[in-house]
């Protein structure tokens, strides 16, 4: 029995002196969260990766994807009322389905964040050194890439990450103010690209506008096509609205502002993604930019704006930090939450009396995140972080089904509309979306979970706090 012992809902937003958070956020600073999180690298290059695997329907790949995220979005929200602590999925999960589940949704979470923050910190590298030697300032090569690309270690990629880690302990509330004021900086290098490219739409760019089909299927040239092809692919530029979960513990009237900041950034992001894949597939053919790693800036390029096609790049470089400070203020929660249940080292989930912070657990988290970006070779491993976010998404949609079933009563500060037919879709979107996955990585993932229950086993169940 022991190994479903699940949280009360009644006592799972009362924690002891010291290790509760301070709720400082309201909903704008969760609505760009969700954005600085969501609007990412993503959309910069994805438009490109799924127009050349849909051709003009790659207008559809991001409906499709957008849909099954705002399914399950819906499902967070209800969750997120409902239970206003930090720790997202893997809190949901450990009062709906029991502490050996959480546990697994926890460590696939860990996954998903260390990778996605790594990840990011090698790419915002990548862009910084390219920038410091437009300026005329040459970083050696062997402190800008880890020994698996030729160098020794990526300096730039770990003091990001340092940085970042320094924002988050110095206070919540401020690095969430910072976060959304380069989201509108983000927001408007979008908005001078649909503003330029919209008018040069021509319809027939659109034409054919399903070149190869609506199912996914492999061409003649091995590359796998198709609009759900492309959905496959494009699903991960919607991802990170989690984080927003995460931040319950420490929003103000979470009740309202959870659920406004949850589904306003999806649909948000959603608007935003359309418009913008609108405007590029109608201004120029989906052949032309579909193979480019900055399909944006080629596009105005082309249409002769190339001051705009640099003030893009430049808006990426500056706003990319957003990513990584949602994802690691993300990561830190997920950390403190289950050092305070006693999964992990307890000692961990002490809170700075001053600011607010968890400083151990967020130190411990820069660590672990630097030395991945420094030297860890993330090329060949970053799929592992879409695989961590499908489990956690599936997960919240089974705990909100289980806890209508089992708490129809209990109250909820948003109720997902349909949730008997929402919450299906998103465990079978992501069900999919998680087959379509290589299955490289579905076993990279599931090595990754094996090590996880045996540390389960071997230390978190015995000094669990609801064990004991």
């Amino acid at each position: 029995m022991s190994w479903h012992r699940r949280k009360s809902l009644d006592t799972i937003t009362q924690h002891e002196e010291g290790r509760r958070l301070v709720p400082t956020l309201t909903w704008p600073h969760l609505v760009a969260l969700g954005i600085g999180a969501i609007v990412g690298t993503g959309i910069y290059t994805l438009i490109g990766v799924g127009a050349d695997k849909a051709g003009p329907a790659v207008l559809l790949s991001f409906v499709i994807a957008g849909m099954v995220c705002a399914c399950a979005a819906l499902a967070y929200a209800e969750m997120a009322t409902m239970m206003p602590a930090a720790g997202s999925a893997y809190t949901y999960s450990y009062a709906a389905l029991g502490e050996t589940l959480a546990w697994i949704v926890g460590w696939s979470l860990i996954l998903e964040y260390s990778l996605v923050v790594s990840t990011v910190a090698v790419g915002w590298s990548g862009y910084f050194v390219g920038f410091m030697q437009w300026v005329g300032i040459t970083i050696p090569p062997a402190l800008a890439a880890g020994p698996h690309a030729g160098g020794i270690i990526n300096l730039p990629a770990i003091l990001i990450t340092f940085a970042v880690a320094g924002l988050l302990i110095a206070g919540t509330r401020e690095s969430a103010t910072l976060n959304a004021v380069l989201v509108v900086v983000k927001l408007i290098a979008l908005a001078v690209f649909i503003a330029i490219a919209l008018p040069a739409f021509d319809g027939e760019n659109l034409q054919p506008f399903m070149p190869y089909g609506f199912p996914k299927s492999m061409g003649a040239d091995g590359v796998e096509r198709g609009v759900m092809a492309a959905a496959a692919i494009i699903f991960f530029a919607f991802y990170g609205f989690d984080a927003i979960s995460t931040a319950a513990e420490e929003t103000k009237d979470p009740s309202r502002n959870l659920s406004i900041g949850i589904i306003g950034s999806m649909v948000g992001c959603t608007l935003i993604y359309v418009l913008v894949a609108l405007a590029a597939v109608g201004a120029m053919a989906y052949t032309v930019f579909g193979q480019s790693a900055e399909p944006l800036a080629l596009i105005l390029r082309e249409l002769g704006h190339g001051p705009a096609a640099a003030a893009i790049g430049i808006a990426a470089v500056i706003a990319l930090p957003t990513v990584l400070l949602a994802f690691f203020y993300g990561q830190s929660r997920i950390f403190f939450v289950m050092s305070r249940d006693g999964l992990l080292p307890r000692s961990l989930s002490l809170v700075n009396p001053r600011t607010g912070t968890p400083v151990a657990i967020t130190v411990f988290t820069a660590i672990l995140v630097a030395a991945l970006a420094g030297v860890a070779r993330l090329d060949e491993i970053a799929a592992l972080a879409n695989a961590g976010t499908l489990v956690a998404f599936i997960a919240v949609s089974v705990c909100l089904l289980v806890l209508r079933k089992r708490e129809p009563d209990r109250a909820r500060g948003f109720r997902t509309p349909l949730a008997w037919v929402v919450a299906p879709l998103a465990i079978l979107g992501c069900a999919y979306l998680f087959w379509s996955l290589p299955q490289k990585t579905q076993l990279y993932f599931l090595a990754w979970n094996v090590v996880g229950f045996v540390l389960y086993v071997a230390y978190a169940r015995r000094n669990s706090q609801l064990g004991r």
